[in-house]
C-alpha cells in the first residue's frame, strides 16, 4: 500500500496494490497491521457504511462533537470529490481543508482522522461510497458546517449541489463547536 500524507496533520491518501489482468482485479482494501504501520495510527473500526448518491449530491460537512469518528473512505462505483476540514483547535492546520478525488478507477482511499469535518460531492452519474468508522453514529452529537462557508473556502467542483435539509441548515465555521 502506498501512503501519501496530506497537508493536514494525520490525514492520508492510501493507494492499495492492485493485481489485475484480463479477468478483473483483486486488492486488499484493508489490513489492520499494514494500516497501522503505514500511517502510525492504531485504530479499531466499529461500523461500516455504504451510501449511493446521484450526480451533484453533496453530503457534509459532518462531524460528531462527542464520539468523534475517524473515517476510512473509498468509492467502489463512480467518482466523488472528497473533503476533510481540520477542526482541532490545537492543530497547526486548524480550519484548513484538503480535497481528494476518489473513484472506482483510481481505487484510492482517504483516511479522515477523528476531529475533522467530512463531506463529498458526486462527480459521476452516481457513486457508491463506502466508509469504515472508529466510533458509532451518534445523531445527538452530530454537527454540520455549511458546505460553502467562506472562512473555510473549499474549492468545490460545482456551484449548485443537491443538499439534504440537514446540510442546507449547516452552520458557519465561525460559530461551530470544534475540538480542543
Amino acid at each position: 500500500m502506498k501512503v501519501t500524507p496530506t497537508k493536514l496533520s494525520g490525514a492520508f491518501v492510501l493507494e492499495p496494490k492492485v493485481f489485475g489482468d484480463s479477468r478483473g482485479f483483486f486488492f486488499e482494501s484493508f489490513n489492520h497491521r499494514a494500516f497501522a504501520e503505514a500511517t502510525g495510527t492504531e485504530t479499531c473500526f466499529v461500523q461500516d457504511n455504504h451510501s449511493r448518491s446521484a450526480k451533484g449530491v453533496l453530503r457534509g460537512l459532518h462531524y460528531q462533537i462527542r464520539q468523534p469518528q475517524g473515517k476510512l473512505v473509498r468509492v467502489v462505483r463512480g467518482a466523488v470529490f472528497d473533503v476533510a476540514v481540520d477542526l482541532r483547535k490545537s492543530s497547526p492546520t486548524f480550519g484548513q481543508w484538503i480535497g481528494v478525488e476518489l473513484s472506482e478507477e483510481n481505487q484510492r482511499q482517504f483516511w479522515v482522522p477523528p476531529g475533522f469535518a467530512h463531506g463529498f460531492v458526486v462527480l459521476s452519474e452516481s457513486a457508491d461510497f463506502l466508509y469504515k468508522t472508529t466510533d458509532y453514529y451518534a445523531p445527538e452529537h452530530e454537527r454540520c458546517i455549511i458546505w460553502n462557508d467562506p472562512d473555510i473556502g473549499i474549492d468545490w467542483p460545482l456551484q449548485n449541489p443537491a443538499l439534504s435539509a440537514k446540510d442546507q441548515a449547516g452552520q458557519a465555521f465561525a460559530g461551530a463547536e470544534v475540538f480542543e
